[in-house]
């Protein structure tokens, strides 16, 4: 393998390699007879590559106590399942809109509840979807990252071998035996159109999970406050909606308090709400009448479609309610594990909600002209002031909780190259993932407030919330099923009884709620087709800037030119180039020497690169290497970041770099430094320790360097970088401007001309992420045509 400063000419002919092992002989040396050894070559950063190693101490929460899996699992009851709890406040009044035709209509209603309930959030998400989280990670850009990681799917060519290395990376590839698992993931892996749908269905995902965002907040907390229609008259409707404003507005202004921690500290009110539905549904059941219980007879379903038909089918729209938040299972995994979620569903959220929906149908077959509001009209009288206060806290608690999801995806997003800049604020050093975006915030308000203030009640509301639900748990199924043959390896009969069960119940679901998109269903399809422009137009310039840097990046004979060149003159200090290049030098650093002819004592190419996985541990996040010739001190560096990895760590980013970079030059093997190095007395050429030719897997002798000097030279370059820092640290980023080519199209030129530079000019710049001193700032203007 070539030892320069360009790891990889062409991405495409590596990517298909796996890394290999090689036996080399190593020869008699100085007299000295040395052992074999084996080293790997490697896609992109060659033999010489090193990350800094630490003790590593990934513990599996799989092994945690029991004692702490009960504690969270009483702590996820306050975050995961505020939404799904506070259904019981529309989801009949939803499903029958034009009133109760027939008494046995109820139990048809019930029994499809039960079932539903039983069937997607119990046995799909608790039993199998939360299976499949990455590394403790959930949510649709857990199941994208885990299939990018088995499949090469991803549109930006910067793969590594170095990247299986990181500890959350490993995996089991396919065996060549599983013919249906390796043809699947060639499959993917070979068609353009198949990584471009999965990016795309994983936008449409975390697009539609905003729009729950928007929708949670609003249904939950007008079905909440509209209660109290019960307890006095003079409550007009107008003035219930201008009551929920208010809350909603207090709401997301409380947001920058960090007010994610609401879901831990008010656990105990979620709790007491469950208790109350649970307990008054009990009291209904037995109150009005027990035998609602014939609802687990599936036969009731059948009865319901035979005498209603069509408006059966459309009256879905309502049933579906009952599983709304069902994602936040999955989606929130990380903050707790995968037991103590299936613990604090089965022992506590099921029961109570099961027990909640029998008591209304069984109030509702005593009272069918109370549907308008069953669950209020159903609490016994002295109970219905704690239980205002109690729906109306949880119903806060539920839209917060929806409301920090969509930051959390929102930083996922970013991380991957396919949301804007924006500024995200940690609001916790003691819980992970907790963030706060403020612009994101501002928009949330502004449109949670206009759906309120225009659609008026929970009934059109939730025909719009219906579709967000549903799609997302489809996009879900289909990314499984994914995951069941090519990860899983499933077997073929229950692969096929998955989609005929839970996939036949979703796309029914979904063509109930897609009929009713007339009547409000247009609005998060709205909202994601905007958030989908943006994300699009986004990732589609990020993605052809990368392949500009790729087509445009400095060779190695190139580097050593400008380096060497006596035009050059050499200044104390350290220079810092950023980009998002990982295979060789970015073409920025030629057009700076072209205006600046001077060069630092010490330079490092950072290349900032996100990883397919939740988070990349601290010790394994950077990634260097040298750039010959060596005596310069030119380094390269790759700093991976999962995609729930905070970047702005509470230590300046520079000096954690250079504390990494003197780390890497004091792990080193092999003291590499041209002046001290004995030359091959044959070619008169320089040679490192393990040098191989990929080429030829011609074995060439390497030389032994004495260990007293090369320690003495580990300590001469490590003095060398410590000069450099006390000198000063100048940050060079490229001040890109963005231009359609001459010869694109007008689409090309509308998303990159207009588009793109609207995004750009109000949202932050990159030095914000990794919180660069604004007085050690040198910005480089480069113009790309693209």
């Amino acid at each position: 393998m070539e030892m320069s400063g360009d790891a990889v000419e062409d991405n495409h002919k590596t990517e298909e390699s796996q890394p290999e092992e090689e036996e080399v002989p190593r020869q008699l040396l100085n007299g000295k007879k040395l052992s074999w050894q084996k080293l790997r070559r490697f896609d992109s950063l060659d033999i010489e590559s090193s990350s800094v190693q630490g003790h590593h101490a990934h513990g599996s929460k799989d092994t945690v106590a029991w004692t702490v899996i009960l504690h969270l699992a009483f702590q996820s009851i306050g975050i995961v399942y505020g939404d799904i709890g506070t259904s019981p406040l529309y989801v009949f009044a939803s499903t029958f809109p034009n009133g109760i035709k027939h008494n046995d209509d109820i139990l048809g209603v019930l029994s499809i509840i039960f079932y539903t309930l039983t069937l997607i959030p119990l046995v799909k998400y608790v039993f199998i979807v939360l299976r499949a989280n990455d590394n403790g990670d959930g949510g649709t850009f857990a199941l994208y990252s885990l299939i990018c990681r088995y499949a090469k799917v991803g549109l930006i060519p910067s793969q590594q071998a170095e990247d299986q290395e990181v500890s959350n990376f490993q995996l089991d590839l396919p065996s060549n035996r599983l013919k249906r698992a390796s043809w699947l993931k060639s499959k993917l892996e070979n068609s353009q159109f198949a990584k471009f749908f999965l990016l795309f269905a994983t936008m449409l995902g975390t697009s539609m999970v905003i729009g729950d965002g928007v929708l949670t907040p609003c249904i939950s907390v007008l079905s909440a406050v509209g209660g109290i229609k019960e307890a006095t008259s003079a409550m007009s409707d107008d003035m219930i909606i201008w009551i929920s404003v208010a809350i909603l507005v207090l709401l997301f202004s409380a947001q920058r308090f960090g007010t994610d921690k609401v879901g831990y500290t008010f656990a105990p009110i979620i709790c007491i709400w469950f208790a109350f539905i649970g307990g008054i549904g009990i009291f209904n059941f037995f109150k009005f009448d027990t035998s609602v219980i014939k609802a687990l007879n599936p036969q009731y379903i059948f009865d319901y479609f035979k005498r209603n038909k069509k408006e059966a089918w459309i009256s879905l729209g309502g049933t579906v309610l009952s599983i709304t938040g069902t994602e936040a299972l999955f989606a929130d995994v990380g903050h707790f594990t995968v037991k103590s979620i299936q613990i604090s569903m089965c022992s506590v959220i099921y029961p109570a909600l099961i027990l909640a929906y029998a008591g209304q149908a069984a109030f509702l077959r005593k009272h069918n002209n109370l549907i308008g509001d069953p669950f209020f009209q159903s609490i016994p009288r002295s109970l219905y002031w704690p239980v205002f206060v109690i729906a109306v806290l949880a119903a806060i608690i539920a839209s917060q909780a929806m409301i920090s999801g969509s930051f959390s995806i929102i930083q996922q997003s970013l991380s991957l190259g396919c949301f804007p800049r924006v500024k995200i604020v940690h609001t916790s050093a003691k819980y992970e993932g907790q963030v706060y975006i403020p612009e994101i915030n501002y928009l949330l308000m502004l449109a949670c407030v206009g759906v309120t203030l225009g659609f008026r009640s929970t009934a059109r509301i939730g025909n719009a919330y219906g579709i967000a639900v549903v799609f997302v748990m489809t996009l879900t199924s289909s990314f499984l099923v994914l995951i069941m043959i090519m990860i899983w390896k499933t077997h073929i009969l229950l692969i096929i009884s998955y989609v005929l069960v839970i996939g036949t119940i979703e796309l029914i679901y979904l063509s109930s709620v897609l009929y009713k998109f007339d009547q409000g269903g247009y609005l998060p399809l709205a909202f994601a087709a905007i958030l989908m422009i943006i994300m699009y137009v986004w990732n589609d310039v990020h993605r052809s800037k990368y392949y500009y840097e790729l087509d445009h990046k400095i060779s190695p004979d190139k580097l050593k030119e400008v380096v060497t060149s006596t035009n050059l003159s050499q200044m104390p200090g350290l220079a810092i180039f950023y980009s998002e290049l990982v295979q060789g030098i970015p073409p920025i650093f030629k057009h700076y020497v072209s205006n600046v002819p001077a060069l630092h004592s010490v330079l490092v190419f950072v290349s900032i690169k996100s990883l397919p996985i939740g988070k990349v541990p601290a010790d394994e996040r950077f990634l260097f290497r040298r750039v010959e010739p060596y005596e310069l001190n030119v380094f390269r560096c790759v700093v991976r970041y999962g995609y729930t990895d905070v970047r702005n760590e509470q230590e300046p980013f520079e000096n954690l770099l250079i504390e990494k970079l003197k780390g890497f030059i004091a792990n080193g093997e092999f003291w590499l430094s041209q002046n001290d190095l004995n030359k091959d007395d044959d070619s008169g050429e320089y040679l490192d320790e393990g040098e191989v030719d990929g080429e030829n897997n011609e074995h060439k002798d390497v030389k032994q360097v004495d260990e007293e000097k090369r320690q003495e030279a580990i300590d001469k370059e490590i003095e060398a970088v410590n000069q450099a820092w006390r000198a000063g640290v100048v940050h060079l980023i490229g001040e890109n401007e963005v231009v359609a080519s001459k010869g694109a199209s007008v689409a090309r030129r509308i998303i990159i001309d207009y588009a793109y530079n609207i995004l750009k000019r109000n949202l932050r710049q990159s030095e914000k992420v990794f919180d660069i001193p604004h007085k050690r700032m040198l910005k480089v203007g480069m113009t790309y045509e693209l």
